[in-house]
């Protein structure tokens, strides 16, 4: 069994019972209030946030704020999330420049002049608010920051180590550096882009491994409250849509010809496989999307599925069980953190290859 296979097997076990006893617990309002909500914790740590939650003491969480930065029909409005006072339940209200705001399940709702409270339809639409455009600091985008700033600076020192040996020979951070870029080069772009073509993609390719792979590492570390950055579709989005556009701009003659103009099949056959060629140019960029997303969320949802039966069963008895298939899953993400950044890749690495591939003779 690989591991994918067993992280979709545990993943498909603990959802169904997570679900279960969500539903239960949405039976029984009052057990729902007072016991634990399994359901809600996960769904709380995996989605994004406007702050990070680092403990609790004496029964108050302590958390490090974010800015909110939103745009309304009187302009932009600026504060910190501190101001929520920790409430994502809708009741406490922030006034701003003459405007309420409110925080419902991490989405910020600017509330009518006469209204107290967000309502919503049956639709779950709100009746009494607007959501203006959030331009906020989330969790997700600090970590992204982040990650940014030490990719700059492992590869700024590792850049001056190479300027002051004579011999090219790499020490330090540079030691670590060099084989992984040796490793995309060799292992990923020319065999699949090929060797006269490779080095104009290396920057691109280099960029997605290392980005997506720090930022899994960084969503395994529990003190930044398992910023789930790779787990956020809109992430992967983004960088789904630029494979897709380094793939269609490199894409030459011949690489248009086999979409639009299947050559070497009859007529008939080009046009039945245009409109199937048109379509996997979009599944493409998809299917990298959905990937990533989903392999970096269900083993973020497995660890807190495994911790949860503590609660769950509320017995004690249960905690070296889940503790110890917690730390087993956790040792399997690890390897998983640059199984994905590497799948992307070499994905990413292999449709720029079929993109501007020569027509064979």
């Amino acid at each position: 069994m690989t591991l994918n296979t067993l992280r979709t097997v545990l993943f498909l076990v603990f959802s169904t019972v997570i679900t279960t006893v969500g539903f239960a617990s949405e039976d029984n309002k009052d057990q729902e209030k007072e016991g634990f909500n399994a359901k809600e914790m996960i769904m709380h740590h995996v989605k994004d946030a406007h702050e990070f939650h680092v403990f609790d003491w004496n029964e108050k969480p302590v958390t490090i704020a974010l800015p909110i930065i939103l745009y309304t029909d009187n302009g932009l409005t600026v504060f910190m999330s501190s101001e929520f006072h920790h409430d994502d339940s809708g009741h406490y209200i922030v006034e701003k420049d003459g405007q309420k705001f409110v925080k419902f399940h991490e989405k910020i709702y600017q509330l009518n002049a006469d209204a107290n409270e967000v309502a919503f339809d049956d639709e779950h639409h709100p009746t009494n608010a607007s959501m203006p455009l959030d331009f906020s600091i989330t969790r997700n985008v600090f970590m992204m920051w982040v990650s940014v700033l030490v990719l700059l600076s492992i590869f700024i020192l590792s850049a001056r180590r190479y300027k002051k040996t004579e011999d090219n020979v790499p020490t330090g951070i540079a030691g670590f550096i060099e084989p992984l870029i040796v490793f995309v080069r060799d292992d990923i772009a020319k065999p699949m882009i090929g060797d006269h073509k490779y080095k104009k993609y290396m920057p691109f390719l280099l960029t997605i491994f290392f980005f997506i792979w720090v930022n899994n590492i960084f969503g395994l570390i529990p003190i930044l409250n398992g910023a789930n950055v790779s787990g956020n579709i809109a992430f992967t989005l983004t960088l789904a849509v630029f494979t897709f556009i380094v793939v269609n701009v490199s894409g030459n003659k011949n690489y248009w010809k086999h979409i639009f103009w299947m050559p070497g099949v009859p007529v008939p056959m080009k046009i039945f496989l245009m409109p199937i060629e048109i379509v996997g140019m979009f599944v493409k960029p998809i299917s990298l999307m959905i990937r990533l997303f989903a392999n970096i969320t269900a083993g973020h949802i497995i660890i807190l599925a495994l911790m949860s039966l503590i609660f769950i069963f509320e017995t004690i008895a249960v905690a070296p069980v889940s503790v110890a298939f917690s730390l087993f899953i956790g040792l399997i993400e690890i390897v998983v953190t640059a199984i994905q950044a590497y799948i992307f890749t070499v994905l990413s690495a292999l449709y720029i290859g079929m993109a501007t591939e020569e027509a064979h003779h």
